[in-house]
């Protein structure tokens, strides 16, 4: 049993201002400024994969005036899905309750898993728009997602929000709104497996071992991936307080809309074949 003593002996956690700053009555937060950072890092390298021929069988399914089209589409995909999908899955009492409350994407904050849907239905409607092989525009995306994953975790790190489980761990944080206990700091935990360690992985099967002529690889490795990442800091994470545990005093929202992910991964990755050479 976890000593008491050692739980609020264990390091405070660094105070920082949510807001970065403030522009007259506008307050901008780091939150929204890792959503901005994120995706025009997430940008920058996609530009980069399709500009290096080697990369791909043949040319690339996309001009760089078509990438940077997409921008608006991901960045309105992300958004909207990302607070619908919290809305729905995690606080949609409270939202029926204050229907204001949809729009303080602060309180509460963005669904990953909605994101992906929004981003998905933005890719789709993209793809057959402007021609371009749908499983090569997933495959582009997949591989710069865990850079936009990265600096959120940082910035729900930086609120002091989706915190972990009580912890005796020499690195566990007292968040200041969860109570004098020490937790997990389990928002860096995803940053690292989400962001990181993803990151590291897609670029080695795509540097390495040509998968982006495989169309649908990198999309099957990265959201198997992210499933499995997922699922595993969920048992060190906190569980939503309005929702708690779904079953067992372990099973959690995060790990059950991971579970579908997981599949779909892996289903891309065995059906992903070569892809027949294009000229330019």
């Amino acid at each position: 049993m976890t000593n008491l003593a050692q739980l609020l002996a264990i390091m405070p956690y660094p105070q920082i201002d949510p807001i970065a700053f403030s522009i007259g009555p506008v307050a901008v937060h780091w939150y929204g400024i890792a959503y901005v950072v994120g995706i025009l890092l997430g940008w920058v390298y996609a530009r980069r994969l399709i500009e290096t021929p080697r990369l791909w069988a043949g040319a690339a399914p996309m001009s760089r005036t078509q990438l940077d089209d997409f921008l608006v589409w991901a960045a309105v995909g992300i958004i909207l899905g990302g607070r619908i999908g919290y809305i729905l899955f995690y606080d949609f009492p409270n939202v029926a309750a204050d229907p204001l409350r949809a729009l303080q994407v602060w309180n509460g904050g963005m669904s990953f898993h909605g994101g992906l849907a929004g981003t998905t239905l933005a890719m789709i409607l993209f793809a057959r728009r402007n021609a371009i092989p749908v499983w090569s525009l997933f495959d582009i995306v997949a591989a710069v997602v865990p850079i936009g994953l990265f600096f959120g975790r940082i910035a729900n790190f930086v609120n002091g929000e989706l915190w972990g489980r009580l912890s005796d761990a020499p690195w566990a944080v007292i968040f200041p709104e969860a109570g004098p206990f020490a937790r997990h700091p389990s928002q860096l935990y995803e940053a690292g497996l989400e962001g990181v360690v993803l990151l590291v992985v897609l670029a080695l099967a795509i540097y390495r071992f040509a998968a982006l002529k495989r169309p649908g690889l990198v999309t099957g490795l990265f959201v198997a991936g992210y499933a499995l990442s997922r699922i595993t800091v969920e048992f060190f994470r906190e569980p939503d307080p309005q929702l708690g545990y779904l079953l067992g005093g372990w099973l959690t929202m995060g790990m059950l809309l991971s579970l579908p992910m997981l599949a779909l991964g892996l289903w891309a990755i065995f059906r992903a074949r070569p892809a027949t050479p294009v000229s330019a």
